[in-house]
């Protein structure tokens, strides 16, 4: 392409572009807004991931659809994010990075204000998919803008900053939707985005035009687009349904799963060998930047196990209640904050290896200590193993997050951000699946367990005396059983995630050393 056609394709042609350093086009008073606005939409999007969890019973029960049925808003988004998020680095040389992240805000703000508006489960499914599709590229696109917008020496702390919002926005979620759903209306779990979207593409439309990349017309890789919206979908419908349909003793969760796994091996062949692929597997030729995903997902999945079973846990058997249990959720959040600082302050001295290893070390520990709740605990017994847990969460996220993009090419930073946050959206659909089934077939077991360790006939005489009929009596000891076996079974999750925190721990040695002053140059489309 000459430059006169790149000109013609590029906002910034009233102000050229250093291609080798585009944060010299931003004033160094207004980096620190810039680094605010795009955290603050990773957070929002992130956020919306998790808000509408505890609301699920509302939404339903106001629109008259089952339990089941209200699922749907949850996995609509995940799909549809799933699906836009590893095309990001396509639609960014097409658009351009910041008509891309301006475009998909302004259109995240516009399905959130649909969902909010609906009055019925399908017009909140399909809003929700547009939610997710727009939402989706607004993660690897603010990562992007961050490396643009901030010089080597900046990047490592804004990254960090960037790092956070990806654990803050998970473990805000439960919260902030128990409070909207206990005090407001479901509806302003939606409507709330609105306006902050509205605000982050105005500010973003003043304060990143100068750092704009370079776009070129590519052609559309049909076949490819729609493999991936193919197997994403089939993979992700399947984790959805599984767990309620006994898996694959199910023929359409079979049916699903060959077809996910086959859509998939004709994608990544597809992939590799198009000249124009719609996502650019290449960059996992990079060992780097391989093994530094690896370890994100695995992490990133086991640390979102815990914020989807622990707010149940807390609401279904020790009776808190959403705010309540949403406020024990986020301790992690508040100690990951205050280490944040330090995480990025240190990282470009030490080795980014021993960084990551001790923060999932550290978390694993954090996890092993939760294996020791029992139905008993008080609200301190519960809180101090997470906020402990957040103290190594800026360890493990931020230098991770900065040696992926550290592993790739100046002009593969986008496509590589995309693919890292594709990893981790999977990640979080594969944990939440997996630590549910596993939580539900070590309940089962411990029940079976525990009721063949109990006396029933000593324990009803014992109720009978203090005035419990024979039925209250039976009543009550199924309830403790249930009680203990939930608890167990909650125990076991935290095991299983501890054994994959520790391996995450392990793999991250397979990346080679890197010395971190922030993450490569910025993406030269």
């Amino acid at each position: 392409m000459s430059a006169q056609q790149s000109s013609r394709h590029t906002p910034a042609a009233r102000a050229p572009v250093d291609p080798e350093h585009p944060y010299r086009s931003i004033a160094p008073s207004k980096r620190a807004l810039c680094g605010f606005v795009l955290a603050l939409s990773n957070f929002m999007v992130v956020l919306d991931l998790t808000i509408a969890n505890v609301s699920v019973p509302h939404i339903s029960g106001d629109v008259g659809a089952s339990l089941d049925q209200g699922t749907w808003i949850i996995t609509s988004y995940a799909v549809a994010e799933a699906i836009s998020v590893p095309l990001t680095g396509w639609l960014a040389q097409r658009f351009g990075a910041v008509r891309l992240f301006l475009l998909a805000m302004l259109g995240f703000g516009f399905f959130s204000m649909l969902c909010g508006m609906s009055q019925s489960l399908g017009m909140i499914v399909v809003c929700r998919v547009g939610q997710g599709l727009c939402g989706g590229p607004l993660m690897p696109m603010s990562q992007t803008l961050m490396v643009r917008v901030f010089p080597p020496e900046k990047r490592a702390m804004a990254m960090g900053l960037w790092a956070m919002t990806m654990t803050l926005g998970p473990a805000f979620g439960p919260i902030l939707g128990g409070i909207i759903s206990d005090n407001l209306t479901w509806h302003w779990i939606f409507l709330i985005n609105v306006p902050i979207s509205l605000a982050i593409t105005f500010a973003g439309y003043l304060l990143l035009t100068p750092v704009e990349t370079e776009t070129r017309r590519l052609p559309i890789d049909k076949v490819g687009l729609g493999l991936l919206v193919l197997w994403i979908g089939c993979l992700q419908i399947m984790l959805d349904l599984g767990r309620d349909r006994d898996w694959f003793n199910d023929p359409e969760i079979v049916a699903l799963g060959v077809t996910a796994a086959v859509a998939f091996c004709i994608f990544v062949i597809w992939e590799l060998t198009d000249e124009h692929p719609i996502v650019d597997l290449k960059v996992f030729r990079h060992r780097g930047f391989t093994t530094t995903v690896i370890t994100l997902a695995l992490c990133f999945g086991a640390f979102f196990s815990s914020v989807v079973v622990i707010p149940q846990w807390l609401q279904a058997t020790l009776g808190y209640s959403a705010t309540q249990a949403g406020f024990v959720t986020c301790l992690n959040a508040f100690a990951a904050v205050t280490m944040s600082p330090i995480a990025a302050r240190i990282m470009p001295k030490v080795d980014t290896r021993i960084m990551v290893s001790g923060g999932a070390a550290w978390m694993g520990l954090a996890a092993v200590v939760r294996m020791h709740w029992f139905s008993g605990s008080d609200m301190w017994q519960l809180a101090w193993p997470m906020f402990a847990q957040g103290l190594g969460i800026p360890f493990m996220f931020i230098p991770l997050t900065t040696m992926a993009m550290g592993a790739v090419k100046p002009e593969e930073v986008a496509s590589a951000a995309g693919l890292q946050n594709f990893m981790r959206t999977m990640a979080i659909a594969i944990a939440t699946s997996t630590v549910l089934t596993i939580w539900t077939n070590a309940t089962t077991a411990s029940r079976v367990m525990l009721a063949g360790r109990i006396h029933p006939e000593a324990a009803q005489t014992a109720l009978a005396g203090v005035g419990m009929g024979a039925e209250q009596a039976r009543g009550y000891i199924s309830m403790l059983v249930d009680k203990e076996a939930i608890t167990i079974a909650l125990n076991h999750a935290f095991m299983v995630a501890a054994c994959v925190l520790f391996f995450g721990a392990a793999v991250v040695w397979l990346t080679p050393r890197v010395r971190m002053s922030g993450p490569p140059g910025p993406p030269g489309h």
